[in-house]
């Protein structure tokens, strides 16, 4: 379980690629608290550590992993958002976050608004039920509230600590980016799915005049 408080922009060192899938060589200061078989939040992605050293630490990406998230264009050079994953006992400041990526999400445009800087980002049809106003996110690994919402985008707002803390600084029109949507909201969305197609099937009558 993370939060989406990022604690390091780490920086990929290497990455060597095979019809099996990918393995990841990543350069960061946390890499002293990592031990194989750790798991930490590369670009939102829950990811296990399979070596590490004071220098960085190696993980494996599979192919399913490789096509459903950013990490498949990453290249040696790239910063990418990392959390270790949480302690029993730590502050919990953003939202609950399990690294599961739920899709990608491409930026549309940046505008600046003060000292923050909006984005905007396509909102993918099989999620929007699952993403409301006001409510939690999660970006390339980053806990963030949806400021704006419409029916095929959504839009968040950057705070320079978020700009100076994490990777989205880079983010320019076109990118791909890691969306994770809200816990609870995805429960919720599956919760009510057979009522939903419950209704559909029986007409908007039976939706209006239920039976007794």
């Amino acid at each position: 379980m993370f939060t989406g408080l990022i604690q390091d922009v780490g920086s990929v060192a290497e990455i060597e690629q095979s019809d099996d899938g990918a393995r990841l060589r990543i350069n960061t200061r946390l890499a002293g608290e990592l031990e194989p078989g750790d798991s930490i939040a590369v670009n939102g992605v829950c990811l296990t550590a399979t070596e590490a050293d004071r220098a960085g630490f190696e993980a494996e990406a599979m192919n399913q992993t490789l096509s459903l998230t950013s990490l498949g264009p990453l290249r040696p050079g790239d910063r990418v958002n990392l959390e270790l994953a949480m302690r029993a006992g730590d502050r919990f400041g953003g939202h609950f976050v399990q690294g599961h990526v739920d899709g990608t999400a491409e930026v549309l445009e940046l505008e600046g608004d003060g000292f923050a800087r909006r984005l905007r980002a396509r909102l993918e049809p099989s999620l929007a039920t699952a993403v409301v106003e006001h409510g939690s996110i999660t970006l390339d690994g980053v806990s963030l509230t949806i400021s704006g919402l419409g029916d095929d985008w959504f839009e968040v707002s950057l705070i320079p600590q978020t700009l100076d803390r994490t990777n989205l600084a880079d983010a320019e029109p076109g990118r791909r980016l890691n969306i994770e949507c809200d816990l609870i909201g995805k429960y919720v969305q599956r919760s009510v799915a057979p009522l939903d197609a419950t209704q559909k099937e029986k007409g908007p009558e039976w939706r209006e005049h239920p039976d007794p």
